[in-house]
């Protein structure tokens, strides 16, 4: 379960009652720590395992932030309360705060999932108004503060003619570094043939398509006595990817460049079980190879998924030339990600790429001479 620290940044502490041991305890302990470290440790300190400094040149490109504009808050605060989850602390100030400590030079700023939650997906004016303030809201911070912001737009994307809309304004007027969606809305997943215009024109467009994870409406609740199915999210991002896959989105829409969260959530575990199922996209459909091809070619960030175990899967046969780094800020802060990434045995320029070099070839604005 999330909440705030004393600093007003979210932490993910579990439930402090359920730890019993001495040993858990620490272990507990130590998680919080780390979860905190980002108001206190500048980027410098932080090292890696042979001990030295891991720094990155012209700062961190953070593909993985996110904002929750005062007027959403305000709106969603029923649905917030009922929740029983409330939404952490975020300002503009503190993003660049926090920004400023874990040497992150520009962030690109997404919708939040426990803020918007099914908002968007009711096909409703107030959906389509919903996702327009929040696009403004946003394309002001990276006016009023630039180089340091970017934007993924909001989409209603169940509602196609308000998607439609909303990309034609998110890209022409408010100059959007791409589009952001969820993994699922309500009982649907990307792939599905009701989405196709959207994703029709955001391949024409050729643009930048960042999946955050959600929860469908099948799955919120699972396990009785549990408030919130936290794998639920790693689920889902292999569900909307195997939605993508089994209905041929990578292959109609080549253009797009497809960004999906926390390392694939579980897809680098189950890549292969999942090639033996969906037949492969090659001239004698007969090889087993293609899907792992297929996501070869997308991008993922490893927002707290930068460990050995879903990196060392991942990079079987994901390049490094398409990881990114992602805080997940104000859920978690950047020390979450970036100490473990730090200790992973990646070459300084492997590193230099997935923490700048990669956003900068995808993003080209944030380039530095």
């Amino acid at each position: 379960m999330e909440h705030g620290d004393s600093t007003g940044n979210s932490v993910d502490a579990g439930n402090p009652t359920r730890v019993d041991s001495g040993r858990s305890r620490r272990k507990f302990l130590q998680l919080l720590a780390v979860a905190g470290a980002g108001a206190i440790l500048p980027a410098a300190s932080l090292r890696s395992q042979d001990g030295a400094a891991r720094t990155v040149t012209n700062g961190r490109i953070d593909v993985h932030h996110h904002l929750l504009p005062p007027f959403y808050v305000k709106v969603m605060q029923p649905d917030i309360t009922a929740s029983g989850r409330p939404v952490p602390a975020w300002s503009p100030e503190m993003s660049l705060d926090v920004m400023d400590k874990s040497g992150t030079a520009a962030a690109i700023l997404s919708p939040h999932f426990h803020l918007v939650t099914d908002s968007l997906s009711d096909k409703s004016e107030r959906a389509r108004m919903l996702a327009r303030q929040h696009n403004e809201y946003a394309a002001q911070l990276v006016k009023d503060h630039a180089g340091r912001f970017g934007m993924f737009a909001a989409m209603p994307l169940p509602d196609q003619d308000g998607s439609l809309k909303e990309i034609e304004y998110a890209m022409d007027t408010l100059h959007a570094d791409g589009i952001g969606l969820w993994t699922s809305y309500r009982d649907q997943w990307p792939g599905d043939p009701a989405f196709a215009p959207a994703f029709e024109e955001m391949n024409r467009r050729k643009l930048a398509v960042f999946f955050h994870p959600a929860a469908p409406i099948c799955c919120r609740k699972l396990i009785p006595g549990v408030s919130e199915n936290m794998e639920e999210y790693d689920f889902d991002t292999a569900r909307a990817i195997t939605s993508l896959l089994s209905n041929g989105a990578f292959d109609k829409y080549p253009d797009i460049r497809f960004i999906f969260c926390h390392s694939g959530g579980t897809m680098p575990v189950i890549a292969n079980r999942l090639s033996e199922y969906i037949p492969a996209k090659t001239p004698d459909q007969t090889t087993p190879s293609g899907v792992r091809k297929e996501l070869t070619n997308l991008y993922y960030d490893v927002a707290h998924a930068g460990y050995a175990p879903p990196l060392s899967a991942l990079t079987k046969f994901v390049p490094t030339s398409n990881l990114m780094y992602g805080s997940d800020y104000p859920i978690f802060n950047p020390p979450v990600t970036i100490v473990p990434l730090d200790k992973y045995s990646f070459s300084d320029a492997e590193y230099q790429a997935i923490n700048r070099g990669n956003a900068e070839r995808l993003f080209p604005r944030f380039k530095k001479a």
